[in-house]
């Protein structure tokens, strides 16, 4: 199926791909006088009284912004914020046919971090929720950092911890085939932006020691010249360990594990045999891996996971951030902490009974309508335990 085709068809033939819809009728009089004016000054006097009645009597409860400034979108790269409307459209129509959450695509003229901060902040009173999407690092970081301090509300930015949690989850269950523990692991995580930054220290919480961090330049390490800078400067204090200097070949002597957020053909199939026993690699550039399957599995690698639907172990943002936020939205969470985001991993990865996991299946389909729901009741129960609720 030509895929670009069949959707500029769609998109045309839609004018996009959501619309706002009410929740109530109005066919009366009485209709228009209790949803509009003059009675629905009650409501608005109620939440002057006291604002957290705005859960109560509007929508905020339930909806999450999806804002961008268009700079990193997709595998497209920097193409502007109008640009970026149709991925936005599509993250908002996801929120709500797998989570249940209503969504709305902000996307802001300007890639300034002040003025992307302040925009948010200004819009927050509407939004139960802040998902922002598609922001080049390294100022994702900051704007993300700054608007959880800042914000009583979820600030999750998917591209880094959507990615991270699904891969913690296929790790998680990989790791159950080739009967191996986190905390014994070396990985190699290639492509240390954003996501790949995000992967780091979620599996540094999950107990992983020893990883190593590739860039264009190669390994990461304080004294190198080139790149070294804002957050590759923090990650050389969590990674690398044993001080190793080289490229990607001299990071993967031993590595149990390769995850790449990097570019298409980076992983060549002599670097495999490189590998400790039974490698796992999760190449996820898209469209084109850092190896194909087939050229991995041929090399020796254990357990392949991409990015791709065309192949087994595809690993999607899908699987986290609808019931992600579902399960913050349920619990009145202030923010998305790590115990919540091992939570929803762990989640995930129990889908996948024991008795069903192969070298082709260890991770849920994106399609498995338990996903989102079971996702959603570890996160909100990870909230209440670990004191994130809005007070």
């Amino acid at each position: 199926m030509d895929y670009s085709k069949a959707a500029l068809k769609l998109h045309a033939e839609h004018r996009g791909k959501i619309r706002v819809a009410g929740k109530v009728e109005v066919r009366t009089r009485d209709d228009l006088s209790t949803a509009y004016t003059p009675g629905v000054a009650q409501p608005c006097l109620e939440i002057n009284r006291n604002p957290a009645e705005a859960y109560t009597y509007t929508a905020k409860g339930n909806l999450v912004a999806v804002v961008t400034d268009g700079s990193a979108v997709l595998g497209l790269g920097n193409i502007g914020p109008q640009a970026a409307m149709p991925v936005m459209e599509g993250k908002s129509l996801l929120f709500g046919q797998f989570g249940g959450v209503d969504a709305f695509p902000i996307c802001l003229d300007t890639q300034d971090t002040e003025e992307i901060i302040q925009a948010v902040r200004w819009l927050a009173p509407c939004f139960g929720g802040i998902n922002l999407e598609d922001i080049a690092s390294p100022k994702c970081f900051e704007i993300e950092q700054r608007l959880e301090k800042e914000l009583d509300i979820p600030v999750f930015h998917d591209d880094q911890h959507g990615t991270a949690i699904v891969v913690t989850a296929a790790l998680m269950n990989a790791l159950k085939i080739v009967g191996k523990q986190m905390e014994g692991l070396r990985v190699v995580v290639n492509g240390p932006g954003s996501a790949g930054t995000a992967i780091i220290k979620m599996l540094r919480y999950a107990g992983v020691q020893d990883i190593i961090a590739c860039d264009e330049y190669g390994i990461l390490y304080r004294e190198r010249e080139q790149g070294i800078a804002d957050h590759k400067l923090e990650l050389c204090g969590i990674t690398n360990r044993e001080g190793l200097q080289g490229d990607l070949s001299v990071a993967l002597k031993g590595a149990d594990v390769f995850i790449g957020v990097s570019v298409g053909g980076c992983l060549k199939q002599e670097m495999i045999p490189l590998m400790a026993k039974d490698p796992i690699v999760f190449a996820m550039a898209n469209p084109v891996p850092e190896i194909m399957y087939d050229e991995a599995v041929a090399a020796g690698v254990r357990i392949m996971g991409t990015g791709r639907s065309d192949m087994p172990n595809q690993i999607n943002n899908v699987l986290a951030f609808p019931g992600v936020f579902r399960g913050a939205l349920d619990a009145g969470a202030r923010d998305i902490n790590y115990d919540m985001k091992i939570a929803a991993a762990q989640a995930i990865a129990a889908l996948i009974p024991e008795g069903e996991l192969n070298e082709e299946n260890i991770i849920p389909s994106l399609f498995d309508t338990r996903v989102s729901g079971a996702v959603a009741k570890a996160v909100a129960a990870a909230a209440a335990e670990s004191g994130a609720l809005r007070q």
